[in-house]
């Protein structure tokens, strides 16, 4: 059930059993929720915090009109609100974009790690830090690059973080987003969303069809999106 997770947080340094039977057992139920389904709101009370095992989330924010941005792209293995822990509620609101299957770890059992297993407490920690790098290059993306290595730059960001946890060939990845939805990552319209990928296309470089990404030249995409993995820090370490 926590396989995804266990592979990210092992690529990045050693798990002991204790801390393995610690992040098992904190899961408290496994809730399935359908695609499009808004689980957690702005503002909520939170007692827990939610483990994506399966599917894909987002972080998302509204204006009153009716426009959304997507904030983040959450994959299995990711800790979706591990910031509740210490927030207590959100400023913003997740929803799943495919049917998820999550678990739930009670703030109490995550108080629990945090007084009894402090390395496992410091990678928790760092995958929050993760979060917040994430954060910095989507802003930098939404507000310097133009809607080409915008849109490239997601496609090599999603592509490096399944790879981790199993869920990307070298050539492409599942990607079961709609174009609408596309379009809220990239703060772009549909219609600028669609001449990109249109481009994207005819240069070679990839293509996003029938949810699925299909990578035709990894290099020469990577060079279109500017795309450093080191915000990423999949280097290993010692916490």
């Amino acid at each position: 059930m926590i396989e995804k997770l266990l592979l990210k947080l092992r690529a990045r340094d050693s798990l002991s059993p204790v801390e393995e039977t610690a992040l098992r057992e904190g899961i408290a139920e496994v809730r399935d929720y359908p695609a499009d389904k808004t689980f957690v709101r702005e503002g909520e009370l939170l007692n827990f915090s939610t483990l994506l095992i399966e599917g894909l989330v987002c972080r998302y924010k509204d204006l009153s009109g009716g426009e959304r941005q997507i904030a983040a792209i959450h994959v299995p293995g990711d800790f979706v609100d591990l910031h509740s822990f210490s927030l207590k509620r959100l400023d913003h609101s997740i929803m799943t974009l495919s049917p998820c299957k999550v678990g739930i770890v009670p703030h109490d059992r995550l108080t629990k790690i945090t007084e009894t297993l402090p390395h496992l407490t410091r990678l928790l920690w760092f995958s929050t830090n993760v979060d917040a790098a994430l954060h910095r290059e989507w802003e930098l993306s939404l507000g310097r690059r133009d809607a080409l290595s915008r849109t490239a730059h997601l496609f090599c960001e999603l592509q490096a973080r399944l790879e981790v946890v199993g869920m990307a060939e070298p050539d492409g990845y599942d990607l079961p987003l709609t174009q609408t939805e596309l379009a809220e990552c990239l703060g772009l319209t549909n219609v600028h969303v669609n001449r990109t990928l249109k481009v994207l296309r005819e240069r070679g470089l990839v293509d996003f069809r029938g949810h699925r990404v299909t990578i035709q030249d990894r290099e020469a995409l990577e060079q279109v999106a500017e795309f450093n993995r080191a915000f990423l820090y999949l280097d290993r370490r010692v916490f």
